[in-house]
């Protein structure tokens, strides 16, 4: 059958460029090895221009690949099941570089190119490593090319081609019987991105989280290539590309952390969801292996450690790829990979890399240098290498934790997760918290190799002091008094900020008095009061954060759950001022984006002291991909000092046809009747009222009815039916009480002497718009990000002294 409308040319060249990097790849790794071995000079030169050749092949196959990939997307070429599966042509143009990152091989493509740009990088800087370094890139190159071929070998399935035709994915769909299937509406539309993923940090965080990920085999590289040659000078060579990667995989991860915070509704940063843990764990022990290699580089201790750290730091990184991809995580994580199953693949992507690793590293463990003569206590490498111990223990027990399916998968086991994850980690790594800043705040206060008590002392005791003094008044003023748990948590909590507050007050004087202010020799300095800062950020806005929005009004559209508590949520009617906390909040308006497709709410907030007043804008989209309801997008007000988050919980429109009638009921002052939630009065006849003018015009009279409506919930709403007379013309005017969804109208005097009045009663869900929300206070969350951003230009402050040392060296 000749199908109309396809597109075939960038799916052939896709398919020939992803074969061409899986062959360059593989030939660029014997060429690299073979480079690696010889001993000539000459014949050495020889192989390493040759591997440059073939790397450059497959770099440009790899380049070649991703264009047509998102040429295919952003052109809806629907024909390609990619392309079909995860864009459509009302998606936003900025989101489409998402669409390629949704699916396990765009991700898996975007590493590759990382890994281009990397190998490059040590091409032209690595000198006698290089021919070691490509090696390793280059067959985790191809092994990631395997990824993407989607081929069958022996029965077996290997890679997800993301170039293969929709029909050749599915060809049992009968809509391929039509040769015109292009333009049928749900096929010419398309699937759509996620929507979790319409947002603009899905399209920056991914690619240098990934860069991140791809940065941690240089490291991993320069040590298997130590192992392999005998030679240990590499540390040297590898600080600052360790250094270099736990900047860009910190920033990474905290880049998903602020997506979370805007984009999620659970409402923070950081839930200890287990994609969240398999990304952090790698950082740690990189961050562990960083000072091992400090401390080798300036003492000779800890080599041993830190080949072991880089070694278990990839293969963590490859470990987490298995976890997040292989589907394991499904049921205990929101983040998880769906899709090809390729468990076996990743297995043996993590195997190929860790076990030849590990067995030449116990293999030559004996002849790698080690100092015999144990450190002094009062040395700087002694406290580091405890620091990195803590380190790799706090990730022994996350990614203990977080592999749990693996363990019942394993074991055939059911053992439960804990009830609350959060509290179940957090009661851990608390202590961990508090061991790793007093480290790292007196640490650096000891010189390598000895340092003399007294002058210990005499530079320790001022720090210890204002950290004393600034703690001490943020227990005492500060009202942490956390109290979901036990009162051992909070002590705790309150040691953890005096900790990390020892750790910004102490590293922030040795900038001054042990570098003298310098402070392109401060790198490290920096980022530990960065670090110091967005852990105290953490600690204060997480003990501290509180729920603003408690029901008032006792209405509640929906039950009690793990993840929503409807007395943690508020109700607001279309209009009508609501009180909560120190705000009165008013739903003022609700508007859709036709282009984003989310309807916009706007929540005016306004102090009750009139100090303050905004309105925040929370939206809800429709979710796709077989998930039913609505997704929460967040809005935030930020001040210097906390921000109020926000996000709709629920939400009723009614701009349904109102079919409820008003039903005449007969009423005089004084008498009470019954609603369906509770009951109203007439309290008396008004003519002609100053206060309702605005409700008739000039030569009218008006009659009104001042009336209150109470609701079973013990509620109070004023409300004013009435008629405009004018000659012979009658104006009914009715009135609602927009909360109990009641309406009511003044229809007649029945008879003026008695005092007899006949109203109509209307009760109807369509009356008026609603939505229930949920606000929280986050205080001092600025001091998160702010650390963050510290700690990162301090890490990249180390990479450019490190590399400044080394050029100063090669000299």
């Amino acid at each position: 059958m000749q199908y109309i409308g396809e597109h075939l040319l960038p799916g052939q060249l896709g398919h020939f460029f992803t074969l061409l990097s899986l062959i360059a790849s593989l030939l660029a790794t014997a060429v690299f090895y073979k480079a690696s071995r010889v001993v000539s000079p000459i014949e050495r030169k020889s192989w390493l221009r040759l591997g440059r050749i073939v790397f450059l092949v497959e770099t440009i196959s790899v380049f070649s690949v991703f264009a047509l990939l998102y040429f295919i997307i952003s052109h809806h070429y629907h024909e390609y099941f990619f392309a079909w599966n995860h864009s459509s042509r009302s998606l936003l143009p900025k989101y489409l570089l998402a669409c390629i990152w949704e699916d396990q091989s765009g991700s898996f493509l975007l590493w590759s190119i990382w890994h281009c740009v990397l190998g490059w990088i040590l091409i032209w800087r690595a000198k006698q490593w290089e021919a070691g370094t490509l090696t390793v890139i280059s067959f985790a190159q191809f092994c990631i090319a395997t990824m993407l071929i989607g081929m069958y070998f022996f029965g077996q399935k290997v890679g997800s081609d993301p170039f293969i035709l929709w029909r050749q994915q599915m060809p049992e769909l009968p809509l391929f019987a039509d040769p015109h299937y292009l333009q049928l509406p749900r096929v010419f539309e398309g699937n759509d991105l996620n929507t979790l993923l319409q947002n603009y940090w899905m399209v920056i965080h991914p690619p240098i989280l990934f860069l991140g990920f791809a940065s941690t085999i240089v490291p991993f590289a320069f040590a298997y290539a130590g192992l392999r040659s005998s030679d240990h000078s590499w540390a040297g060579t590898a600080l600052p590309w360790a250094s270099f990667s736990g900047a860009i995989l910190g920033t990474g991860i905290m880049m998903g952390a602020a997506w979370a915070y805007e984009s999620l509704s659970f409402g923070g940063y950081w839930a200890w969801d287990p994609v969240e843990n398999a990304s952090l764990v790698p950082w740690i022990t990189l961050v562990a292996g960083l000072h091992t290699n400090l401390v080798y580089n300036r003492t000779g201790y800890s080599l041993r450690s830190t080949y072991f750290f880089y070694i278990i730091t990839f293969t963590l990184v490859l470990y987490s790829t298995f976890l997040t991809r292989s589907g394991i995580l499904g049921d205990t994580s929101v983040h998880a990979f769906t899709g090809a199953d390729m468990t076996l693949q990743l297995i043996l992507f993590a195997a190929v890399f860790f076990i030849p690793a590990i067995i030449l590293f116990f293999r030559r463990y004996k002849k790698i240098p080690s100092i015999r003569r144990e450190e002094s206590s009062y040395s700087r490498e002694f406290w580091m290498f405890i620091g990195s111990m803590v380190l790799f223990l706090s990730a022994l027990v996350i990614i203990a934790r977080t592999s749990l399916p693996v363990f019942n998968k394993i074991f055939g086991s059911n053992i439960a997760a804990p009830e609350d994850p959060k509290y179940a980690h957090n009661q851990v790594q608390i202590f961990v918290c508090i061991i790793i800043g007093i480290l790292t705040g007196t640490t650096q206060y000891f010189r390598y190799k000895d340092t003399p008590p007294p002058v210990f002392r005499r530079r320790i005791i001022w720090p210890v002091l204002v950290a004393l003094l600034i703690g001490a008044m943020i227990s005492l003023f500060g009202h942490i008094d956390y109290n979901e748990k036990t009162i051992a948590f909070l002590i705790a909590i309150h040691a953890a900020i005096f900790s990390m507050v020892y750790a910004v007050v102490a590293n922030a004087g040795y900038i001054f008095t042990g570098l003298k202010g310098k402070l392109r020799l401060a790198g490290a300095s920096v980022a530990h009061v960065g670090f110091g800062l967005a852990l105290i950020g953490i600690l204060i806005s997480s003990s501290k954060k509180k729920v603003l929005s408690w029901n008032t009004t006792g209405i509640a559209f929906f039950k009690k759950s793990n993840t929503e508590d409807p007395a943690e949520n508020i109700t607001l009617f279309k209009s009508l001022p609501t009180d909560m906390g120190p705000y009165n909040v008013t739903y003022v308006s609700d508007t859709f984006n036709t282009a984003q497709r989310k309807r916009f709410y706007g929540i005016q907030f306004q102090a009750k002291d009139s100090s303050d007043s905004f309105t925040l804008y929370p939206d809800l989209i429709r979710n796709n991909k077989g998930v039913e309801g609505m997704s929460a997008n967040p809005d935030s007000k930020h001040y210097w000092n906390k921000d109020i988050f926000v996000y709709i919980s629920a939400a009723e429109k009614n701009d349904k046809e109102d079919t409820a009638t008003f039903r005449p009921r007969e009423i005089k002052a004084g008498d009470t009747s019954f609603y369906r939630n509770g009951f109203f009065v007439l309290n008396r006849v008004v003519v002609n009222p100053p206060d309702q003018r605005k409700r008739y015009v000039p030569g009218e009279n008006a009659i009104f009815l001042d009336m209150t409506v109470v609701s079973k919930e013990g509620h109070s709403y004023p409300i004013m039916p009435g008629i405009a007379v004018k000659d012979m013309d009658i104006r009914s005017l009715p009135d609602s009480v927009k909360p109990e969804a009641l309406a009511i109208s003044f229809n007649k005097v029945i008879d003026q002497k008695t005092g007899r009045l006949e109203i109509g009663v209307k009760e109807s869900s369509a009356i008026t718009d609603l939505i229930t929300l949920k606000v929280y206070e986050f205080p001092m969350i600025n001091l998160l990000w702010i650390g963050v951003l510290i700690m990162v230009a301090g890490f990249l402050m180390s990479v450019i002294s490190h590399l400044k040392k080394r050029s100063l060296t090669v000299a």
